[in-house]
């Protein structure tokens, strides 16, 4: 391996309370070097209320994702993330320059249970981008590093 391709990488998140954006970024390989392969994940914003959704929740929930051509479900704010997860779609985001809703599912139970219901997706951070299901944390970093998420972004806050 090149001594171009070696970075120097952060302590883990858990030994740590907050990394800066570039110490995150840094170890996010890009362009020809991205190894991760960005999953082809994109599920309908408009589901059908599923068991146990609340049918008002629902079209709440409808409703955000269509006011904003890019939300993202969180743990915490972008100010003061709550999660590893959630700092690095936000730092990802906020490199690229995107305009985004966030929204923090930890102060709302409720909505916390009904986006897992919504999105048919278990986990947070969620991203939505212009009504669809994007994805989570791994498939931004894959679509960051390949590129694919900057073509993405641009055409969003375009439309």
């Amino acid at each position: 391996m090149s001594r171009a391709l070696i970075r120097q990488c952060p302590p883990t998140l858990a030994s740590t309370k907050r990394l800066s954006t570039r110490s995150i970024l840094r170890c996010i390989p890009t362009g020809q070097h991205a190894r991760v392969p960005r999953q082809q994940v994109q599920i309908s914003a408009s589901l059908e209320a599923g068991p146990g959704m609340d049918p008002e929740l629902k079209k709440s929930i409808d409703s955000l994702i269509e006011r904003n051509n890019i939300v993202v479900f969180m743990k915490g704010s972008p100010q003061f993330p709550q999660c590893g997860f959630s700092n690095t779609v936000v730092q990802i985001l906020n490199t690229l320059g995107a305009k985004y809703e966030a929204v923090d599912i930890l102060a709302d139970p409720r909505l916390r249970s009904g986006m897992k219901v919504y999105s048919q997706w278990p986990t947070f951070p969620q991203v939505y981008i212009n009504g669809e299901f994007f994805g989570g944390c791994d498939i931004m970093i894959g679509a960051y590093q390949s590129g694919e998420l900057k073509e993405i972004l641009e055409v969003a806050q375009n439309s």
